[in-house]
């Protein structure tokens, strides 16, 4: 399969389960609500809990995703993702280098990678990822991060730089930005807290994919 045909498996909406006490849910609850709303793709990231922890999480959420025929990918952890059988994994610049993963990892999981720079973005081509990210796009509060808000040229840039592989913008994202991340030609957004911390994340959920999709007209 091509690259950029695993990557339009991970199109629209990333939703962002994590074990952030902040949201008073933990991740499980978090992806009932995003399948509920129909968000195709759930992101399972954990910053607190054991490795036991997190891999019972990810089973019931492999579970969960499988039924709403969601994706679902594990941040950081290749060896969590394999053993809760999820769709991919996603590394950050801190991670192991997607490149450096064993074979079979590569065969059965696809690979999302995070930047935030040019060289990064370049970096890329020769990594063998099937969907790119980028950000922080905006100011966000949800994660820490050495990088400054990015911005919509940037963005655009970060388009062409990994086309044809789709990439997912990052960082700070509202309902309100959807158009013009559409504009730029991203192939989807992931967020945390615009859902996570809604008092109706199905139905925050539900808005975002509903604007992003009206925005293609």
């Amino acid at each position: 399969m091509l690259l950029n045909e695993r990557g339009n498996h991970f199109l629209g909406l990333h939703v962002l389960a994590d074990d952030d006490p902040r949201w008073g849910r933990d991740p499980v609850a978090m992806t009932r609500d995003a399948c509920a709303a129909g968000a195709p793709v759930v992101q399972l990231r954990t910053k607190y809990a054991t490795d036991s922890q997190t891999l019972e999480w990810a089973r019931a959420i492999r579970t969960i995703t499988r039924d709403a025929g969601a994706r679902f990918v594990v941040n950081d952890r290749f060896d969590i993702a394999m053993l809760a059988e999820a769709d991919g994994v996603h590394l950050g610049q801190g991670d192991l280098p997607p490149n450096a993963l064993p074979i079979d990892v590569r065969r059965q999981l696809s690979i999302g990678r995070s930047t935030h720079t040019p060289a990064q973005l370049e970096a890329t081509r020769d990594e063998g990822v099937d969907y790119v990210a980028f950000g922080p796009v905006f100011g966000t509060a949800s994660k820490d991060s050495e990088y400054s808000e990015r911005g919509l040229e940037a963005l655009r840039s970060a388009v062409a730089l990994v086309a044809p592989r789709p990439l997912i913008a990052i960082g700070g994202i509202r309902q309100r930005h959807l158009p013009d991340l559409r504009e730029a030609g991203v192939g989807g957004f992931a967020v945390i807290s615009v859902v996570a911390a809604a008092s109706d994340p199905v139905a925050a959920a539900r808005d975002l994919i509903a604007t992003f999709a009206g925005s293609e007209a």
